[in-house]
C-alpha cells in the first residue's frame, strides 16, 4: 500500500516538475523577447518600484477575478506571466543592484533569469514535496491572494530597510510568489 501511494506521489510530482517547466518557459520567452525590444532598461529600477509594478499586476488579476469586467483586452494569464518576469528580475536587481543609467555593456541578463528561476524551482520541489501538492485543490482566486500576501509582505519588509525580525527577507517572498504565481499559469493551462 505504501509502495502504491509512492508511486502516485512520483507521478503527481513529475507531471508538477512537467507543468511548472512548461509554464516558467512561456514567462522566460515572454521575457527574452521584451529583451529585445527594450533591452536591460529595467535595470534603473528600484526594488521599491518593481514591487508596485508587482502590485499593479496583482490588483488588475483580483479586480478581474472579482468583478469579471474589463476595460482592456487582456485576460489574468498576461498578468501572471508578468508576476513571475517581474519578480526574477526584482530578485536580480536584490543580488545585483540597480543602475544609475542602462548599463553600457553586455550584461548576462538570461544568466541570471535562469539561475533565479532554478532556484525558485528547488524550491518549489522542496516545499511541494512538503505540502503534498496542496497548491492543485487551491482555488486561482486563493493563489491571486497568496500572490498579494506575499507583494504586501515585501513592501513591509522594504518600509523597515530589509530588516525582519524572525521573517524570511525579501529573496524568500519574492520566490514564494514566482512559485504561486506559475502554479496559477499550470492551472489556467497557459502552457
Amino acid at each position: 500500500m505504501v509502495a502504491l501511494h509512492e508511486r502516485r506521489t512520483d507521478c503527481a510530482m513529475e507531471e508538477t516538475r512537467r507543468t511548472y517547466d512548461a509554464a516558467l518557459k512561456v514567462c522566460k520567452s515572454l521575457f527574452t523577447l521584451k529583451l529585445q525590444d527594450y533591452g536591460s532598461n529595467w535595470r534603473i529600477l528600484r526594488p521599491e518600484s518593481l514591487t508596485d509594478q508587482l502590485l499593479i499586476k496583482a490588483r488588475r488579476i483580483r479586480t478581474l477575478e472579482t468583478t469579471g469586467a474589463r476595460q482592456v483586452d487582456e485576460g489574468i494569464e498576461p498578468e501572471f506571466i508578468g508576476l513571475v518576469n517581474y519578480a526574477i528580475m526584482s530578485i536580480i536587481q536584490l543580488e545585483k543592484g540597480w543602475l544609475d543609467a542602462p548599463a553600457t555593456e553586455p550584461e548576462p541578463i538570461e544568466v541570471w533569469y535562469d539561475e533565479v528561476a532554478e532556484t525558485a524551482r528547488a524550491l518549489m520541489i522542496a516545499k511541494n514535496t512538503d505540502y503534498g501538492e496542496a497548491w492543485r485543490d487551491m482555488r486561482i482566486s486563493s493563489l491571486t491572494d497568496m500572490v498579494l500576501n506575499r507583494i504586501y509582505r515585501i513592501k513591509q519588509i522594504e518600509d523597515n530597510q530589509g530588516k525582519t525580525k524572525v521573517s524570511e527577507g525579501l529573496d524568500a517572498n519574492y520566490l514564494d510568489l514566482i512559485n504561486y504565481a506559475l502554479f496559477a499559469l499550470i492551472r489556467l493551462e497557459v502552457a
